[in-house]
């Protein structure tokens, strides 16, 4: 593993930054699109794709190795202003309240969103301390395919319905101040990691 990978990436003071979290395993061009998707609504300076060591929610038995989800995902995050990363390993655990928890920490002057796509909304309640993460960090919904009418239904969006934002204004996400969050429609693609993992088998 290399070791820029193991170091959070390099940000100015008053950067907007997006954190694009995930096993991606495999990454595709699904995930390019919400992080394109993502850096042009919301403004953002920069969009961290952050490579996990793994989803404590999923079994690890078909979790490719580390650094080749970091060499495939190098291969579709091709816009300059997205940092792969997998600086996470580093902190010696996975779970996403503590992780953000260190991220800000460390750049008390950045202005972070959380980026999810929207087919991991209706899980969400599920994460350890998934309350925490959504006060730490405005979050940004993107869709996705065939989840655009069940995040109305999901607990998070339930439990944080009056800090939802209007997807017009967006683009002032990321100076909010937590919890806020916003659903944002766009291009969407049908491709999964786990159809591509089936498919390989």
């Amino acid at each position: 593993m290399k070791q820029p990978y193991l170091r959070m990436p390099h940000v100015e003071s008053g950067m907007t930054v997006g954190l694009f979290g995930g096993s991606f395993n495999p990454p595709h061009d699904g995930h390019g699109l919400v992080a394109e998707i993502a850096l042009r609504r919301l403004h953002l300076d920069q969009l961290w794709w952050m490579v996990t060591p793994g989803n404590p929610l999923k079994s690890r038995s078909n979790l490719a190795p580390l650094a080749e989800r970091i060499a495939l995902s190098e291969r579709i995050a091709h816009n300059p202003r997205i940092k792969v990363t997998a600086f996470e390993l580093s902190l010696g655990q996975s779970y996403t309240a503590r992780t953000l928890e260190k991220i800000r920490e460390r750049n008390r002057d950045i202005h972070f969103v959380w980026i999810m796509g929207a087919d991991n909304l209706k899980d969400f309640h599920r994460w350890q301390n998934w309350q925490t993460i959504a006060r730490t960090f405005p979050i940004a919904v993107i869709d996705r395919p065939g989840a655009t009418l069940a995040y109305l239904s999901s607990k998070m969006a339930k439990t944080f319905d009056y800090a939802r934002i209007d997807e017009d204004d967006a683009g002032t996400l990321a100076l909010r101040k937590a919890p806020a969050w916003t659903f944002i429609h766009g291009p969407r693609s049908a491709l999964s990691s786990t159809a591509l993992r089936a498919k390989s088998e």
